[in-house]
């Protein structure tokens, strides 16, 4: 297995006392549908606890579907996904999230009357352990500047930091970010590229998809490619400089 690196989450185990890392996310046979469309056909995966995951593929791969069923916003949903050893294929979103879950959508759901402030306040507590607003301004230094500043007056830069952030308030640890450097200049992918270090070295567990291979390269500790629906391929992060042909290939990057 690939260690997260960090070392969290990782108990002793084995008859030779080797590291063993604790999956936080575990997925078997997951089929999903909107509607009478098929849309995910048999994915398997885990997400070790403070790893970080990237879900690569074309548009319409299935990734953002994938995201979706794991919070139960699909119509329907079939197989197993264990959140900590407890199954929630049969649960409500909502119960889904208290189990310390934060989807970011790649629409963001700013809400444009707000401040950002009060956007950030906004948010229940899911779980103990969310970050209070000194410590959120302190990764963020742009959204306490603009902390008085309406939705709308944010840049998309700014939306994308405040997106997050609500979830790290609300105690979640394993978070599900959604193209977080769509359609940023490159200074503010930069900047959200420092925010998924500085997570991982707290300890967050993260599946990220992205359509920006560059941004994500450096920052996984695995890489999925997804197509039709299924999971193609995965490789680790010392992996990747033998599997870049196979990547053009799928990807066309």
């Amino acid at each position: 297995f690939t260690a997260p690196r960090g070392g969290v989450g990782l108990p002793w185990g084995g008859p030779a006392g080797v590291l063993m890392a604790q999956k936080f996310l575990e997925i078997s046979d997951l089929h999903a549908w909107y509607g009478e469309s098929h849309i995910l056909h048999g994915v398997n995966f885990h997400v070790n606890e403070g790893e970080v995951l990237t879900l690569l593929g074309r548009n319409g791969a299935g990734r953002t579907s994938t995201m979706r069923a794991i919070m139960g916003l699909t119509g329907s949903r079939k197989g197993s996904i264990k959140v900590m050893g407890k199954e929630t294929i049969a649960m409500a979103t909502h119960a889904i999230a208290r189990l310390g879950i934060g989807y970011c959508p790649e629409e963001r759901g700013i809400f444009s009357s707000l401040t950002t402030e009060e956007n950030l306040k906004l948010p229940p507590e899911l779980s103990r352990g969310g970050m209070g607003l000194d410590e959120i301004y302190a990764m963020f230094p742009n959204l306490q500047e603009r902390s008085n500043s309406q939705g709308t007056r944010l840049s998309g830069g700014e939306q994308q930091m405040l997106a997050v952030a609500r979830i790290l308030r609300t105690g979640a640890r394993l978070l599900l970010l959604d193209e977080i450097s769509e359609g940023l200049a490159p200074v503010i992918v930069q900047k959200l590229a420092e925010m998924v270090r500085m997570l991982r070295a707290k300890g967050y567990t993260i599946v990220m998809v992205e359509q920006n291979f560059r941004f994500a390269a450096p920052l996984a500790d695995r890489f999925l490619v997804m197509e039709h629906g299924e999971i193609q391929q995965e490789f680790t992060q010392a992996e990747l400089p033998q599997r870049l042909a196979k990547l053009h290939e799928y990807l066309g990057v």
